[in-house]
């Protein structure tokens, strides 16, 4: 937010040099990111805080307030004019192109001279020809014919805004021959207002941060109003439908006004604040939400009588109708959502409540009578509007943070006072208030302890009333404690614990975030406790990156449409998805049942581009709870993997691509690196998995999820050809409850090991692993190690039939073992293999 300093000292003193002012500012949460000169001189280069410095001096001698006198034409060019000006010492000859000079060209002397900003020669001014800031020095040149030495200047030149059309018309009481840095220099505090700070996103919220700051007095806005017209009452009347999003609703009436421009020194605060001024009845509008922080609007009268049928407005605040249209200032016709709250009439939708107004009921050049409007709503409801309609208004902003119902009120009596003022109307007697939801701010007790315990600091119960009741609060000391009550410009107080919360951050402020001394924590640690779902989860995630995955991070948020990409025609009635009501895009509407459609959608846009993608995510997903509202959120490990098994190096690497048991060695090595006891693999027909390469994973008799490879039906819907893509799904919380945080260790044997190779014959259906147990059970504890290092298929061994050779590795930890002990093993192992799987040694 734009602050100009003269506009601030309109409610509090300063005696501060600007710079300093900045500076307590910043260090009491309102940060100034820039202040920017208007006239004023600069601060010394030594003496500037860290804060952003810009903007121009006005040299006193140089650059004052002249009159013109009289416009004239120039001899040699249609498109200049040439000027008799007072500077208050001599009168000069001034040649300009200032295009609102041309209507008084060749009249005359003039009989009101017209107040400008006057440089003479020497001037030191910005370019007004030029983009951007660039500085120059008026010389003395002939233009035409014409000698040309000074000239009146634009807001540009000045550097208090970008309009360069035309000259700066001053008011008429403007003192010819005043430095013009005297008459209305400036200097502008562009200030990042936080959402913790909302409150003060107006000129009077930061002179009350200042004069708290200060210990200055706070000079309070008047709210009188010169009643001279007849009464409002029965002259329109209001209907609030909606009291939940509009706590209160004011109107106020004033006749007779003309859409003139504004004061000049309202409209020069205005372009300092950076709002472009366009006549006196909008801009009072726009000067009262800068000035109180309450946004008005401005109704043509005459136009809601027209659509009232000659009958007396009535206004409506109620929810829009789905589809309903309404065209706002903005020209554009938008379609309402039947969340959005509206102003409207008997005819139809008047204005978006607290974002945008309509066109039709604007003010116009013809207006004669205004209906001025100031409101509250509810602050989430406007969130939601602004997001759902994509625009942002000066409105919007402000009442998406929240504005107390108080300021209604107060915003309508200084609104209709300024166009009164401005405009020459005559102000109706009376308002229409209908306050339906009062806010109710319960006090919130505060004690010298507490101040101590949450900021470290030793404060009287007096020192603390002093401080809050310097930002205006409600204090009463009480017996070793202070009863605070918020003021009514206030939202953001809590209650409670919530609420002394904010009463600290508000003493903290006003003492000084850099006067707070460091001290070490002095209370009572809490207990420590283990968390093991995240320190699982931290495990798992280091492991996947040791065996070469990335991680990668995918959307929660999703449509049914993008997970049906991984489902064949959905078979009877489908669970029902958790939707969102406001969602961040017309795609993504629900919340993920899978993972694996996110990590597919990144191999489809990375599959061009990379020979090589693996990657696993852990994260929620959110499935259906009969009869309950919220979904149970459960998270999975998922894991994607497609194409070369090596990537090409200098060292010759594997050329193949990546198929089931790459994904199945995967996963091996991360449940032994976990020290899950015993898991198996079983085949199983799931989607979206190719029958034949789908397997599911069980620990003990608990199935924990399932992989494959993916179907080719749906790599065609994600447009992926050649290398085959393994995926895995499982659920975390079954995988972490098998891991073994503890494990035994055995010592590394002295003894020689016994490798002997074993080659059998089974049936082709029978799982490698069935005969792995079989074996491992028949060894006992003398088998300390086995691999499958082959398999066979062929004629010499028959068909249904497959050659499983397997190398063994026997040793004790006692002793030596004999030929006649390891024979007694294989023996064992042989006849265990024939009795149980049928299997006869490969000859």
């Amino acid at each position: 937010m734009k602050v100009p300093i003269s506009w601030l000292k309109d409610f509090v003193d300063i005696d501060l040099p600007i710079e300093v002012l900045a500076q307590r500012l910043t260090l009491a949460g309102l940060e100034v990111e820039e202040i920017r000169f208007a006239g004023l001189p600069l601060p010394a280069a030594e003496s500037r805080p860290g804060t952003k410095i810009s903007g121009l001096a006005w040299d006193p001698a140089t650059i004052v307030v002249g009159a013109i006198l009289e416009v004239m034409p120039h001899p040699n060019a249609d498109r200049l004019v040439l000027c008799r000006l007072l500077d208050g010492e001599r009168e000069h000859t001034v040649l300009t192109g200032a295009p609102n000079l041309f209507p008084f060209k060749g009249q005359g002397p003039l009989p009101e001279p017209i107040r400008v900003a006057y440089a003479r020669e020497g001037a030191r001014l910005y370019d007004g020809h030029k983009s951007g800031w660039e500085l120059m020095t008026l010389k003395r040149s002939k233009i035409r014919g014409v000698d040309s030495y000074s000239m009146a200047c634009s807001e540009k030149e000045l550097g208090i805004s970008e309009d360069h059309e035309g000259i700066i018309f001053l008011d008429a009481d403007a003192p010819t021959g005043m430095p013009l840095v005297e008459y209305m220099g400036d200097a502008v505090l562009d200030i990042a207002i936080t959402p913790n700070m909302a409150r003060n996103a107006s000129i009077l919220g930061v002179a009350r941060e200042v004069a708290a700051l200060t210990g200055k007095p706070l000079k309070q806005p008047s709210y009188e109003v010169a009643w001279t017209g007849a009464p409002i009452a029965g002259r329109c009347s209001l209907d609030i439908r909606e009291p939940d999003l509009n706590p209160r609703f004011v109107l106020g009436l004033i006749e007779g006004v003309e859409p003139r421009p504004s004061p000049f020194w309202v409209q020069r605060r205005l372009r300092l604040a950076g709002m472009r001024p366009i006549n006196a009845i909008v801009d009072g509008t726009n000067y009262v939400m800068l000035e109180l922080g309450q946004p008005l609007h401005a109704f043509d009268y005459d136009v809601l009588l027209a659509r009232s049928g000659g009958g007396p407005p009535e206004i409506h605040i109620r929810r829009a109708q789905a589809g309903e249209l309404l065209r706002t200032l903005d020209g554009e016709a938008r379609r309402l959502e039947d969340f959005t709250v509206l102003v409207a009439d008997i005819a139809g939708p008047l204005s978006i409540a607290g974002v945008m107004g309509g066109s039709e009921s604007e003010v116009s050049p013809e207006t004669r009578r205004v209906l001025l409007e100031g409101a509250c709503w509810e602050f989430i409801n406007i969130r939601r509007t602004l997001a759902s309609q994509k625009v942002s208004s000066e409105a919007g902003y402000r009442f998406s943070r929240g504005v107390h119902p108080a300021m209604a009120e107060r915003g309508v009596l200084r609104g209709l006072e300024w166009m009164r003022r401005w405009t020459g109307g005559i102000v109706a007697q009376g308002l229409v208030d209908s306050y339906p939801r009062p806010v109710q701010a319960e006090p919130v007790r505060v004690t010298p302890a507490d101040v101590e315990r949450w900021l470290g600091i030793r404060l009287s119960a007096s020192e603390i009333a002093d401080l809050l009741e310097r930002l205006e609060f409600e204090v009463r000391l009480e017996t070793g404690a202070v009863a605070v009550h918020p003021p009514d410009h206030r939202l953001d107080i809590g209650s409670g614990v919530v609420g002394l919360a904010d009463l600290m951050e508000e003493i903290g402020r006003m003492v000084g975030y850099d006067r707070i001394p460091e001290t070490l924590i002095r209370d009572r640690l809490p207990a420590q406790r283990g968390a093991p779902d995240i320190e699982g989860e931290e495990r798992l995630r280091q492991t996947m990156a040791r065996l070469g995955l990335q991680e990668a991070v995918t959307y929660r948020l999703t449509s049914p449409e993008r997970e049906a990409r991984l489902r064949l025609a959905p078979t009877g009635e489908e669970p029902a998805y958790v939707h969102l009501a406001n969602p961040i895009a017309a795609d993504r509407t629900v919340l993920r049942r899978q993972i694996l459609p996110g990590l597919m959608e990144a191999i489809e846009r990375n599959a061009r581009l990379r020979e090589r993608i693996t990657l696993f995510e852990i994260g929620p997903v959110f499935l259906p709870s009969n009869g309950q509202p919220l979904p149970e959120e459960v998270m999975r490990l998922a894991v994607v993997m497609t194409g070369r098994r090596a990537l090409p190096g200098w060292q010759p690497g594997d050329p193949g691509t990546l198929d089931f048991f790459d994904l199945k060695g995967v996963i091996e090595q991360l449940m032994s690196e976990l020290h899950v006891q015993a898991p198996t693999f079983q085949p199983a027909q799931v989607e979206p998995y190719l029958p034949g390469k789908c397997a599911a994973l069980a620990v003990g008799e608990a199935v924990v999820g399932w992989m494959g490879e993916l179907h080719p039906i749906f790599m065609q819907r994600y447009a992926l050809a050649g290398s085959p893509v393994l995926a895995a799904e499982f659920d975390l919380p079954g995988v972490l409850d098998a891991m073994q945080l503890r494990q035994d260790l055995v010592p590394v044997s002295a003894f020689p090991p016994v490798l002997e190779d074993l080659a059998v014959v089974v049936d082709d259906s029978l799982p490698a692993a069935r005969v792995e147990g079989v074996i491992r059970t028949a060894a006992g504890s003398l088998l300390e190690g086995i691999q499958l290092f082959d398999v066979y298929q062929g004629e010499q061994i028959g068909a249904g039939q497959k050659s499983l050779a397997y190398s063994l590795v026997y040793r004790s930890g006692q002793r030596t073992l004999t030929d006649e002990e390891v024979r007694g093993v294989r023996q064992r192992i042989v006849q265990a293999l024939r009795e149980e799987l049928g299997a006869s040694l490969r000859q």
